[in-house]
């Protein structure tokens, strides 16, 4: 598997405070190696459009889509509380 950012997605990342950029290095590789990675905790978060979350951090979240070989970086966003 490979992962490639939409445009909004990369945008997402690059505003994204350092430290956070560098967790979300760490999670995408454990994303690559193996998406039922337990600090992941990815799940399907719409069904009905293939759109899965997984873990940042407490505080952000990491949505993708999975299109063939490919994970599809749609958004990362602040969780909401």
């Amino acid at each position: 598997m490979q992962f490639i950012f939409t445009a909004k997605g990369f945008k997402d990342y690059e505003n994204l405070p350092l430290n956070i950029q560098a967790l979300a290095d760490k999670q995408l590789n454990f994303l690559l190696k193996n998406i039922r990675h337990p600090s992941l905790r990815a799940k399907k978060y719409n069904e009905s459009e293939n759109i899965w979350q997984i873990r940042i951090s407490i505080d952000y979240r990491l949505y993708f889509c999975i299109d063939k070989d490919l994970y599809v970086i749609l958004s990362i966003t602040k969780h909401p509380k």
